[in-house]
């Protein structure tokens, strides 16, 4: 991790910049495989999971068949564990419903607003480096809970054409409706157009690379509405001299896990801190797996020493991390300051981990600076808030002469007659 002391606030902005891939590249190359898939459907899709997956498939749909086989093929301590972060996921899912509420605004002007579930959403789960099962139940559960008529879920298979079984049992689980094995972009667009297997849906959610993540962007131009621009996954941890560099070190590690182009940030006052959590780095990524991709992720990961909390937090907001973890001994002083994030984990034992699982929040979030605008994922998500008004001609006594007056000064005579012609016959 490259390390940065007591930069220059004019500075920050610069240093703090994602890893990324040429944009003209990526967006051209991620267009050339939509517009194939568009034009010639499913053949494109089987195409690009042969290039792309390496895999050949016949077809794309998984069959029951398939999902009552893998729920005899996942470990009965893992089902218990995906009951339980279903479980709490749908509690705190469910809590998010709101209410129809009627205003009357004045008398005889009645308004209102309906939340509407999304009849037909898609979700992406990626399975490239790892099978993120997870990911399933943090997208269909809400889905659920919201009354999405159609859950259709597409994602990569193995090299041997089969999902991962965990995978299946997790959308069955949540409800999932239909289940396809497509990756990356292709499977971006096959559900944003739909093809002869795969039902077009109205939304897409789900996490990715860059390319699925360009994909999500350039279809929500013109074809169907996406949760958030959702790239590489990163964490920033902030930490002072009282924080466990064991603990540090363990969250800097399960993000930059994640993927090459993951992105992991430690932002500290304590310099004796630093060194500390260096060691535990070296030493803990050893025991690891996945040390190869860690090594990737942590030459553009980095260490900021601050002068003050103040520019801890100033920098935090300014990065806008997609996870922020506060292992500091004033956690809650600094949490109240926390404008711009994701997903906020307080204290020594709230590792990300817990959110990435089973605490119940959800972990589809906004990365690459889009937390200053974006939410992750919730229950408002999978719906849409219809407005209804009901007026009354007492009401439109009240309201009509204004609604004539501000049409005539917008030069739009058709709008004022519509009212002028009612309020001729009160």
């Amino acid at each position: 991790m490259k390390r940065y002391d007591y930069p220059k606030e004019s500075e920050w902005a610069d240093l703090l910049k994602r890893p990324t891939r040429d944009a003209a590249e990526l967006n051209q190359l991620v267009a050339d495989v939509l517009c194939d898939v568009r034009a010639s459907g499913d053949k494109a899709v089987l195409r690009y999971e042969e290039r792309f997956d390496h895999v050949h498939l016949s077809s794309l749909a998984v069959t029951e068949q398939e999902i009552d086989e893998a729920e005899n093929l996942v470990e009965d301590s893992l089902k218990q564990a995906l009951r339980l972060a279903h479980d709490n996921i749908h509690h705190f899912h469910a809590s998010q419903r709101q209410e129809e509420h009627r205003v009357e605004v004045i008398p005889g002007v009645t308004c209102w607003q309906r939340p509407l579930p999304i009849e037909r959403v898609g979700l992406y789960i990626p399975g490239g480096t790892a099978p993120l099962f997870s990911t399933v139940l943090m997208l269909a559960t809400p889905a659920k809970i919201a009354g999405c008529r159609e859950i259709v879920l597409c994602t990569p298979p193995s090299r041997e054409g089969r999902v991962h079984p965990a995978i299946l049992y997790a959308a069955r689980l949540a409800g999932v409706s239909h289940i396809f094995k497509a990756g990356g972009v292709q499977a971006i667009g096959a559900m944003a157009y739909g093809t002869e297997s795969v039902p077009k849906v109205y939304k897409i959610f789900g996490p990715g690379n860059q390319f699925v993540m360009c994909a999500k962007q350039q279809v929500s131009l013109h074809d169907v509405a996406i949760d958030m621009p959702a790239g590489p996954s990163e964490v920033e941890v902030i930490a002072d001299r009282d924080s466990n560099p064991v603990f540090v070190a363990a969250d800097l590690l399960s993000q930059a896990e994640h993927g090459t182009d993951s992105q992991v940030l430690l932002v500290t006052t304590s310099e004796e801190i630093i060194p500390k959590v260096e060691a535990e780095v070296s030493r803990q990524i050893l025991e690891l797996p996945r040390k190869d991709i860690i090594c990737k992720a942590l030459e553009s990961s980095k260490i900021f020493l601050l002068k003050d909390d103040y520019e801890v937090m100033r920098l935090t907001n300014l990065y806008a991390p997609e996870h922020l973890i506060i292992e500091t001994r004033n956690y809650e002083e600094l949490a109240s300051q926390v404008v711009n994030a994701g997903s906020v984990f307080l204290g020594s034992f709230t590792p990300e981990s817990a959110g990435d699982y089973a605490s119940g929040t959800n972990h589809t979030l906004p990365t690459n600076g889009y937390a200053v605008a974006y939410n992750g994922v919730n229950l408002d998500s999978y719906q849409r808030k219809v407005t209804f008004q009901e007026i009354s001609p007492e009401g439109l006594r009240r309201i009509g002469p204004a609604v004539e007056q501000m049409a005539a000064g917008e030069q739009l005579d058709a709008h004022k007659r519509a009212i002028t012609v009612r309020l001729n016959t009160i």
